[in-house]
């Protein structure tokens, strides 16, 4: 096989349970973001077959300590390497827990129709029937597929491919954690072949925000509604100083009326507000249940409160009126 002939893909590693290694294959504790990206390139051979394979190492955390400074340096870093003309695409290794909102992040803010593909692994390398090799192996091979382009930032685990935008964790434990609730899975491997089920559409018109220079994105915090749920925790963080508050609702993204009070006088102290919902999947609307109009919301549309705080910190980097952030979330 000519191997200059095969396309190239950079593999961008940040740690995480597809980089862990613990004493024993059979012990479930491990130690995450051990494993080197040479070392994660190296456990998959056949890699070999299917591209010309390099490595940056981008993080080396576990992933419930990534934080919009690493989401900005891998960008960084992604816009580099997709700018290379001999680049066909590039696969992140990442943690799971966080996963969706990286990718999510990545999906917003990089322009190119280069394929972009996330995976994990519940499992660490050192442990039995690990899923990270076969994740890497998979993922390169959607990176390298023709019908991965102008797709956005896809997400590729236990041989089923995701948008960025769709998936979000939904088990502690299990490799089938991710899934796509209420937009569908965008593919899956079957076989070792890459298969989507639809055609790629064409993504929303949106200007990219200029991430030039930016060390961190505007503060935003999420506030639970649950039975009980005191509104005081919503003028606390406003007096620690954010910039913005999702609120993960019940149901349609509902609360109480004292915590909708304490919504409201937020957004009159300049802090705007965007309902998502605790109920893991489903649509949020405006003025169904709550006088959006009427208070100054955002309604989160199909965005879980995790995606909505991201999309909502890159949104305040140009804007805080609350009619020009509600078109943003309705054109992701």
């Amino acid at each position: 096989m000519d191997v200059s002939s095969l396309p190239q893909i950079t593999i961008l590693a940040t740690g995480g349970t597809i980089a862990g290694r613990g004493s024993t294959p059979d012990q479930s504790a491990y130690t995450s973001a051990t494993l080197h990206v040479e070392e994660l390139i190296a456990s998959v051979p056949s890699l070999s077959e299917l591209a010309q394979v390099d490595g940056e190492q981008v993080a080396q955390v576990g992933s419930q300590d990534v934080g919009p400074a690493h989401w900005l340096e891998l960008a960084r870093r992604a816009r580099v390497c997709l700018a290379r003309e001999g680049t066909a695409g590039v696969v992140v290794t990442h943690g799971t827990d966080t996963l969706e909102e990286t990718a999510f992040f990545l999906d917003q803010v990089l322009p190119s129709d280069k394929p972009i593909v996330v995976t994990g692994a519940m499992r660490p390398a050192s442990g039995l029937s690990a899923d990270g090799p076969r994740n890497i192996l998979d993922s390169v091979r959607v990176a390298v597929h023709p019908g991965a382009r102008g797709r956005g930032v896809l997400v590729v685990l236990d041989e089923i491919i995701h948008s960025a935008r769709a998936v979000t964790k939904t088990n502690t434990a299990r490799v089938s954690t991710f899934q796509s609730p209420d937009m569908g899975t965008a593919g899956a491997i079957i076989a070792g072949r890459t298969t989507f089920y639809r055609k790629a559409t064409p993504r929303p018109e949106r200007s990219l925000p200029n991430l030039e220079g930016l060390t961190s994105l505007p503060r935003v915090e999420i506030v639970s509604a649950c039975a009980g749920a005191q509104p005081d925790v919503v003028q606390a963080y406003v007096d620690l100083g954010a910039q913005g508050i999702v609120l993960a609702g019940v149901g349609n993204g509902n609360a109480s009326k004292e915590m909708v009070a304490a919504l409201a006088e937020a957004v009159s102290a300049g802090v705007p507000v965007v309902r998502s919902t605790r109920a893991g999947s489903g649509f949020v609307a405006r003025n169904l249940e709550i006088d959006d109009d009427g208070l100054g919301f955002v309604a989160a549309g199909p965005m879980n409160p995790a995606k909505a705080r991201v999309l909502l910190q890159l949104a305040l980097l140009d804007t805080t009126e609350a009619s020009r952030i509600q078109e943003r979330f309705f054109s992701v």
